[in-house]
């Protein structure tokens, strides 16, 4: 195939996914804008707080596959630029029977310190308000990790350049858990149990059935093989995932422990304000992603076949990109008095500042976002893994800054503060590799 032709190819996948893309991640922000309102009214502030401080530790185990579904992806998009079929097999064997083996003994020991630890202590949680906490957060233990393992279809299509389809799937989930939540509220039952089923079994359930269709009607000759299995093939794959996980958990960390100190040293009913802020300038997050997210994989492809010209074209799209979102933040923050408004009512008030500073949060992660796609794509993950140290920074000035003071707006700009960084050594990083300067750690 001539480099044209690819290059053509590549850009036409491209814009379809983005398309497709669009639609469904249109209909996921839908989704979940409408799922905070029915949320909040079945638990109130304190529950709601109190089960968005679980969902986010709970993500913990979402990124316990070591950077296997990233390494996956990776992999597998070369395998199928070479038409490595036999080897793409083993790749997804190989990452499936590795995900199992960590997933298991993950699942036992989460379930041990369910029940032998005060998490009503360590949550900062009145026992009378959920005295059901512990089983539920079992089930949700258990539907989360059976998840983990059947979640690696989303990365089996990024690596196939069609990530519409990964998203499709978690636009799927969140409306499945939309309507199991309605259904509840409408017939009485929405506890906190319920509710906390509700969210970890749909995605469960439809990653089930995605991997079902996959491998026997879509892509049969991808289908995984337990004699395809390969475990030095899994190691190589998890020594290139190795590193996206350890940039992956220190997103997480950060994630997970601002609900977890706001919920802490203030009280859980703040995590909700937190999290309505979040969710409503996320939005542009939304957006960014469904434009940027196909660049990874396409830029791995156009790495492979040395496509630098079009690498440059796609850098000056983004550069158009995040001028854009720059703007819509700008828009979003004038208008989410109103929007709060109408989405939330008088259920929970977010102060202006707090919806700021969270925009400004968001701003700074994209404009560095915008560098680590084409980073991820070739691979050049060693300067990434090194800025993870601001991460143990990041934890000790947000305990030192919850001490000094009551204002949590404080606690967002050390959130800002600690990311900042980032976003100049990946702009940094991408000029030089794409002007073949990079040299010693600046190359990969």
């Amino acid at each position: 195939m001539s480099d044209t032709t690819s290059s053509n190819r590549r850009s036409s996948l491209l814009q379809k996914n983005l398309l497709a893309s669009f639609i469904i991640k249109g209909w996921s922000a839908i989704i979940l804008l409408l799922l905070v309102p029915v949320t909040l009214h079945c638990l109130g502030d304190y529950k709601n707080g109190v089960w968005l401080t679980i969902s986010s530790i709970l993500l913990w185990i979402d990124q316990m596959d070591i950077g296997l579904g990233n390494g996956l992806r990776n992999r597998l998009a070369i395998h199928i630029a070479h038409q490595e079929i036999t080897e793409a097999k083993q790749t997804i064997s190989s990452t499936i029977a590795m995900l199992t083996c960590i997933v298991f003994p993950l699942l036992i020991v989460l379930i041990l310190l369910t029940w032998t630890t005060d998490v009503y202590g360590f949550l900062n949680i009145i026992p009378e308000e959920i005295p059901e906490l512990r089983i539920a957060l079992v089930y949700a233990i258990i539907f989360v990790c059976m998840t983990f393992v059947m979640k690696f279809i989303g990365n089996f299509y990024m690596g196939m350049q069609l990530p519409a389809v990964s998203n499709l799937l978690i636009a799927l989930s969140q409306t499945v858990i939309l309507i199991v939540t309605w259904l509840l509220y409408i017939n009485g039952k929405a506890t906190f149990m319920a509710i906390a089923i509700a969210n970890t079994a749909s995605p469960l359930l439809i990653y089930f059935l995605a991997c079902t269709y996959t491998f026997y009607v879509q892509y049969p000759e991808l289908r995984p093989s337990f004699r395809l299995i390969n475990l030095h093939s899994a190691l190589e794959l998890g020594n290139l995932g190795l590193k996206f996980f350890w940039i992956q958990i220190a997103s997480v960390i950060q994630f997970m422990t601002t609900n977890l100190l706001i919920s802490k040293f203030y009280t859980p009913a703040l995590v909700t304000p937190y999290q309505i802020a979040y969710r409503y300038i996320s939005l542009s997050m939304v957006i960014f992603t469904i434009i940027c997210m196909p660049f990874w994989n396409a830029t791995t492809d156009a790495y492979e076949r040395n496509d630098i010209a079009w690498i440059r074209k796609a850098d000056q799209k983004m550069n158009w990109m995040v001028t854009g979102i720059f703007t819509l933040l700008l828009i979003m923050i004038i208008l989410s008095p109103w929007v709060y408004q109408i989405w939330i009512g008088e259920e929970c008030q977010v102060p202006i500042g707090m919806t700021i500073m969270v925009a400004l949060y968001n701003l700074i992660l994209i404009m560095s976002m915008r560098y680590a796609y084409f980073l991820n794509g070739v691979g050049a993950l060693r300067l990434q893994l090194y800025m993870t140290i601001m991460t143990i920074i990041f934890i000790p000035s947000v305990y030192i800054v919850c001490n000094l003071t009551d204002n949590i707006l404080w606690l967002i700009a050390v959130m800002c503060i600690c990311v900042a960084p980032s976003y100049f050594v990946n702009m940094i990083q991408f000029h030089k590799i794409l002007n073949g300067t990079a040299t010693g750690i600046w190359k990969k």
